[in-house]
């Protein structure tokens, strides 16, 4: 077993500094998360469809 396969797959990233940013950056940064999470959103809905079906597909 190989070290790099006891650390974790998706390393979390250190938090951005935003001290210095102006009001109409951050406000642009916002949005983009919101978008980024929709989009987080959508997909976790489709896996769970994917898997529901597969689970209904497979079952006794």
């Amino acid at each position: 077993m190989e070290f790099e396969d006891l650390e974790p797959k998706n390393k979390l990233r250190k938090p951005t500094d935003l001290s210095n940013w102006n009001i109409e950056d951050l406000e642009a940064y916002i949005e983009n998360m919101r978008q980024e999470i929709s989009r987080a959103e959508a997909m976790i809905a489709e896996k769970r469809s994917v898997s529901s079906a597969a689970e209904s597909l497979f079952k006794k």
